[in-house]
């Protein structure tokens, strides 16, 4: 099982809008470029809606069906551990492991030593095709970088190691996120993960690495837009080198996480791709909750309440919702509106504020921020709110179809 070149995770909520999803997937085939669909949701996610795994991959298989999808599609279990695998083992194809808590857990002696002596022996000076500053590995450097994620690998391997007693060797796709850690990895400790992954045996075919900047939910990248573009280049670059050096998957290429709405990086990420002839896996989540929701308001009565009802208790329980979200989150609570104000917004204010347009003066990122990370308030609503998304489903369609291709498909995959 091998993903294509380019990929998209579409997280849904509440898994009412995967034929919208794949639509925005169609338009990009029909155009010329083909992006496989990869549905996926988390441990903490189901809890907190209620679903099961079980039901993701029900809704993709139902959506592929509808809209006459010929190609790949895929269920990523998001952010499993081994405590949590287990659950996902029968409904997903593709696992990303979630191995934060094991950044910089010092490995057992025993193996750091192994791992420094297989690979110090092809240490140096070592040049990277398409950069200009070679790699220098040394056996200070490999001890160092094994200090701070060779467990996480080990981790890794275990996870991948249940993945593949339960489903069979080359019958999953795997992701191993990288991503929670203080600081970005360099090139060199990027090559130095993906030789320890090597080590392992985990046939990734995704690698989710720290960036610069902030990465917060829902909204736009917050950094140095040229730093994150040569830290982009730098890790495709160390992967085309390590996929050789270490006979990694030909597939494995890059992931990049709470990738929804990074508008201003869409570009830069295209012509490092193009340069090389990369892959890349975007995630995005969340954001087509948010299509719901303005679609609700728009609706206005029964829905424009429903919309208001979720921002008053949202706001209520600003440090509940915000408390699993904090890394990716940046909320300003002066600039978020007494609920009393948004009561008497009508649908088309409610939705100029939570939609993401920078252009319009309305736009408010804090107000956007908090719905984002409240859709516990909408799940608890029962039947209230789900009632309302199948009343309204035509035109929240057509918010979520808008949203994915216009905004993330074409300024990435297909250029503007």
């Amino acid at each position: 099982m091998q993903l294509p070149k380019y990929s998209i995770g579409v997280g849904d909520r509440f898994g009412r809008e995967g034929r919208a999803q794949l639509e925005a997937v169609l338009r990009a085939a029909q155009q010329g470029v083909l992006i496989a669909p990869v549905w996926n949701k988390s441990h903490r996610e189901h809890t907190i809606v209620g679903s099961r795994p079980g039901d993701v991959r029900a809704e993709a298989d139902a959506a592929c069906r509808a809209g006459g999808w010929s190609g790949p599609h895929f269920v990523d279990a998001d952010h499993i551990s081994l405590k949590t695998v287990d659950a996902f083992l029968d409904s997903s194809d593709f696992f990303t492991l979630d191995v934060a808590d094991c950044i910089g857990v010092a490995p057992a002696a025993g193996d750091l030593a192994r791992f420094v002596a297989k690979h110090k022996t092809a240490a140096g000076r070592i040049e990277v095709p398409g950069l200009d500053t070679p790699l220098e590995i040394t056996e200070s450097m490999l001890a160092e970088a094994g200090r701070k994620f060779l467990r996480a690998v080990q981790e890794a391997g275990q996870i991948y190691r249940r993945i593949e007693a339960a489903k069979g060797a080359g019958h999953f796709v795997t992701e191993v996120s990288m991503d929670e850690t203080d600081r970005p990895q360099t090139p060199a400790e990027i090559y130095c993960i993906l030789a320890a992954m090597a080590d392992e045996d985990i046939r990734a075919q995704t690698i989710a690495p720290r960036f610069s900047g902030r990465f917060n939910k829902g909204v736009d990248y917050v950094g140095d837009v040229g730093r994150f573009a040569q830290e982009f280049r730098e890790d495709v670059a160390v992967i085309r080198l390590a996929r050789r050096r270490f006979a990694l998957p030909e597939a494995l290429k890059l992931s990049v996480h709470s990738g929804s709405d990074k508008f201003s990086l869409y570009g830069p990420m295209r012509q490092v791709l193009q340069e090389f002839g990369a892959g890349v896996h975007l995630k995005t989540a969340g954001t087509t909750w948010l299509e719901e929701l303005i679609g609700l308001a728009l609706a206005g009565g029964a829905g424009l309440r429903i919309a208001q009802d979720v921002y008053a208790a949202a706001l209520a329980r600003l440090d509940e919702l915000t408390a699993p979200y904090a890394a990716v989150v940046d909320i300003r609570r002066s600039a978020l509106p007494p609920a009393e104000e948004v009561r008497r917004w009508d649908g088309p204010g409610l939705a100029a504020a939570l939609r993401h347009d920078p252009a319009c003066p309305s736009y408010n990122p804090s107000l956007r921020q908090l719905l984002h990370i409240g859709y516990k308030v909408a799940a608890e609503m029962g039947p209230r709110f789900t009632d309302a998304l199948a009343e309204h489903a035509d035109a929240i369609a057509d918010n979520v179809i808008q949203n994915l291709h216009e905004r993330h498909i074409r300024p990435l995959f297909l250029g503007r």
